[in-house]
């Protein structure tokens, strides 16, 4: 039951219980989310407000007409006649934002909620609210949270080229060892702030739908080799150093800024997952490389992104964080990243399995930086000569070469590394000295030999990362072959299917099909399990040769129980993660 609102309340309450019930009358136009962005994301680089909005049966052209107009009334009654509106259609909704000051995001949110209150209203021929009274609620939620010495902050930050990061309760200027950190009830005025002892540090933003992980832990090992404190985050952790901050899935700007505001981090490797670009967008505009290791179909139907093409302008937001003379670290061999590169404004670094990839060839006959594999060597090309080749045998990630999306993953660290400036020594350290196992790449093609048998941890979890790692382990002789499979809920059943026919290259013997309670995302128990089981059993799978688990470590115990010397294993493990390797280790 929702909280009854009198005029006693304050403003913003009022406000937002008034539009909470409108939203909850309208049927024909259903309001998916509504939040802030503070840094480039999919749809634009500014901060600001987003809306999206699912569509049934209304016209999207006339919906957005009436964006338009309606926001831009809402802009104007509030003075904010600068800040700029677009919107985005895509298959069953629309994408509606608006800019706002950086001190004005919450405001910003109930700016665009009142203007779409009143677009919902003529597209339905429905009542509305007094403007007058909602502007007024609007002001004082806009004056609660106006902060000019902050914006003067930010002016100043511009100024001087260096940073600034901003969440609801730390302001902070500058990266790891050049940065200083205020709480937001005691900021400084720009004129009492030491700037020349504030800068920025060498930064990496690495994303793609598979590969950012390992990427991201690969140039973090090779920093470490050059003797420089490292910091990353990851879907795993906060790091600096062998210091863990934190656990839990940092790929967001929560994590960033977290990292970033450490002062003894001297170079950093952040993850950008899809997800942390399309809620709030990019923690910074000052990274100096951009990576992305590929796109495949994966999350597709959240916040607007139901294509490929559009998950590809999503993670491509990165390449939109980069300083003036930044380089984009791209993979030439994926279709969707060349077409998506076009748009890219930065100098590009391309990475390819193949040295005759047309990417590969036009940089190298134009003078241009550029990795690739070679004869079995993986190959740095400074644009003059090949100045860096390193055997790929002699790299453990790439399982002597048989793991070529590991070998991309390398080639993808020797880009970025180069262009934040470490030697070619680190890195052929680094590259040379970075396992495959839980310490170095935890739940990465993890190895652990167990009575005798093999048994390969992986997190892979959608077609793309399953295919590679089934490739990787094709050639790997065995007597016989256990695969065990898990599926987040929150995934279509054709994703599902397509997901467990590609473990199925995997060629088992036995599969093993495990429930994550704690992955169930709207599906009831046991119903994931039912459609892996089902999508087997069609595709030619003897039903005999399938056991249930109730959790990734009770299908582990399965497992264990009845290996023999020479049985090679997959375990694509999603959650219970650490359990299943305490389980192979302790026995």
């Amino acid at each position: 039951m929702s909280k009854t609102v009198t005029d006693h309340d304050p403003p913003i309450e009022r406000l937002e219980a008034a539009l909470d019930h409108h939203e909850a009358q309208v049927d024909q136009l259903c309001v998916a989310s509504s939040r802030r962005l503070t840094g480039p994301s999919l749809i634009w680089d500014r901060p600001g407000a987003v809306i999206d909005i699912d569509v049934k049966d209304i016209d999207a052209e006339r919906l957005t007409t009436f964006w338009d107009g309606h926001a831009r009334r809402v802009l104007d009654a509030i003075g904010w006649v600068d800040q700029k509106l677009t919107s985005r259609r895509f298959h069953g909704g629309v994408t509606l934002a608006l800019s706002a000051p950086k001190d004005q995001l919450h405001s910003s949110v109930l700016a665009a909620r009142i203007a779409w209150h009143y677009c919902a209203a003529d597209l339905l021929n429905t009542r509305s609210l007094a403007f007058d009274d909602l502007i007024g609620d609007l002001k004082s939620a806009m004056a609660q949270e106006a902060d000019p010495t902050l914006i003067a902050l930010i002016d100043k930050a511009e100024l001087q080229g260096v940073d600034i990061l901003c969440d609801d309760d730390e302001v902070s200027i500058g990266h790891g060892i050049g940065s200083q950190t205020w709480s937001v009830d005691d900021l400084p005025s720009p004129q009492d702030v030491t700037w020349s002892h504030l800068h920025d540090i060498p930064l990496a933003l690495i994303t793609g739908t598979n590969g950012k992980t390992t990427t991201t832990r690969l140039c973090a090992a090779i920093a470490l080799t050059a003797g420089m404190v490292t910091g990353l985050t990851t879907t795993d952790v906060v790091q600096v150093g062998d210091d863990i901050l934190d656990r839990g899935d940092y790929s967001g700007p929560g994590g960033a800024r977290m990292l970033l505001r450490d002062p003894r981090v001297q170079i950093a490797f952040l993850e950008a997952a899809r997800g942390g670009i399309l809620r709030r967008g990019l923690p910074t505009r000052r990274a100096r490389v951009a990576v992305v290791t590929n796109i495949a179909r994966d999350h597709l139907g959240e916040y607007g992104v139901t294509t490929v093409a559009e998950l590809a302008d999503a993670k491509f937001a990165v390449t939109r964080a980069l300083v003036p003379d930044g380089v984009s670290v791209l993979n030439a061999d994926d279709a969707c990243v060349v077409h998506a590169a076009s748009d890219v404004a930065s100098a590009i670094c391309w990475f390819s399995l193949d040295p005759a990839a047309p990417q590969i060839t036009q940089a190298r006959a134009s003078g241009q930086a550029c990795a690739y594999l070679e004869r079995g060597m993986v190959i740095f090309f400074d644009g003059n000569t090949e100045a860096l080749s390193i055997p790929v045998k002699d790299i453990p990630i790439t399982l002597g070469g048989a793991a070529r999306h590991n070998i991309g993953n390398a080639l993808a660290a020797i880009c970025a590394c180069r262009a934040l400036g470490i030697p070619h020594e680190a890195i052929r350290d680094g590259l040379c000295g970075f396992a495959s196992d839980p310490m170095d790449n935890p739940g990465r093609f993890n190895e652990v030999c167990y009575n005798g048998a093999r048994l390969f941890i992986d997190y892979a979890h959608n077609p793309a990362a399953i295919a590679a790692v089934c490739n990787a382990l094709a050639q790997v002789p065995a007597q016989k072959r256990i695969v065990m499979i898990s599926q987040p809920g929150d995934r279509s059943d054709q994703d599902i299917h397509d997901a467990t026919t590609t473990a199925l290259q995997f060629q088992p013997d036995l599969i093993v099909v495990a429930e994550i309670a704690d992955y169930l995302r709207g599906r009831k128990l046991n119903e994931t399990t039912q459609l892996i089981e089902t999508s087997a059993i069609s595709s030619g799978i003897n039903p005999d040769s399938i056991l249930r688990a109730s959790s990734p470590s009770e299908g582990t115990k399965l497992i264990l129980a009845q290996l023999q010397p020479r049985d090679l294993v997959l375990l694509l493990v999603l959650s219970d993660r650490e359990r299943v390797f305490d389980l192979v280790q302790e026995r």
